[in-house]
């Protein structure tokens, strides 16, 4: 799946012909909106908790439709606990890691500094010998059976319940850090058990916080991930290593939020926060880095191509 034929980029007053961005550019790029990164935090808790409000008020009929609605939550916690991974989040770094811990990750069951180092060396070389996403988006194309049934694992939680084994056994740890970590986390957790049971509706832990994490969020997170990587290679240029996909308002509000689908533009410059990527993509389009003959007109396109390949015969 790695293109055939790039395009020749031409270096313009914002980038480079390797993509990377002008200093002047670049500098503003970089520049982090920490007010308006701390509302979406803020709002993305209001909706969490509208969208539990909906699921408790007319259960069981409103449950389903929430169900679904927090894996979307939870992509949306990824997305934000990743920008403080890559300490974009908040200018302010105590700030950033506070909420990057406590407020994004701890409650995803996720430490956003051991998350920060594995992810690192994802972006130091993908597909390298320490990469740590490999087992997502490894061998494809794959045939439609095949991805069916990972999907199927996922959506039924046996891969959730799988990596959620390592979380539930963290205490257990011989490194003190990790232990620590992890009473950190179940200490989170015990928060949110305490305010649903407070609530009268102690189910809606196990029914709209846990389930859609260990089901729903697995199926977007591997959908997403294997269109960001999927039967791409190692390689010095990005666009062989990592897919460019375009964005529709449905993918930005359900798969991919806070524009973490402009991956491509993400790859090239790591250190640009995530509201810039939309106009980091269009200068990278309009140098020629990107264009239409390798660029995935949709998701469903992409899903399409990956799950082309045959049988083997051997």
């Amino acid at each position: 799946m790695v293109p055939s034929h790039l395009p020749t980029a031409q270096a313009t007053e914002l980038v480079r012909d390797d993509g990377r961005p002008q200093p002047a550019f670049r500098d503003e790029l970089r520049r982090i909106p920490s007010w308006r990164n701390a509302w979406s935090v803020l709002a993305l808790y209001l909706q969490t908790g509208v969208v539990i409000w909906f699921g408790v008020r007319w259960a069981p009929w409103s449950t389903i439709p929430a169900f679904l609605l927090m894996g979307r939550a939870h992509a949306q916690f990824a997305s934000l606990m990743h920008e403080a991974a890559h300490r974009l989040l908040f200018s302010n770094r105590r700030a950033n890691d506070l909420v990057g811990r406590w407020l994004l990750g701890f409650p995803q069951f996720t430490s956003t500094d051991a998350y920060r180092r594995v992810h690192m060396a994802h972006h130091r070389q993908e597909f390298g010998p320490d990469e740590p996403d490999i087992p997502l988006y490894r061998g494809y194309p794959i045939t439609p059976d095949s991805l069916r049934r990972k999907l199927v694992r996922d959506a039924t939680g046996r891969t959730g319940i799988k990596l959620f084994r390592g979380v539930l056994l963290g205490w257990r740890s011989p490194d003190p850090k990790v232990r620590r970590t992890a009473w950190k986390v179940y200490a989170v957790q015990a928060v949110l058990i305490a305010a649903a049971v407070a609530s009268g509706h102690w189910w809606v832990y196990p029914v709209l916080w846990l389930a859609p994490f260990l089901t729903v969020w697995r199926v977007i997170n591997r959908l997403r991930s294997i269109a960001e990587h999927g039967g791409m290679q190692m390689s010095s240029d990005r666009r062989e290593t990592t897919h460019s996909v375009a964005q529709s308002i449905p993918a930005r509000l359900f798969l991919v939020p806070y524009c973490i689908g402009w991956h491509l533009a993400h790859h090239v410059d790591s250190g640009v926060p995530f509201r810039h990527l939309p106009a980091y993509h269009r200068a990278l389009r309009e140098a020629g880095y990107v264009d239409a003959t390798f660029e995935y007109p949709s998701y469903g396109a992409i899903w399409t191509a990956l799950s082309a390949g045959r049988p083997s015969t051997a």
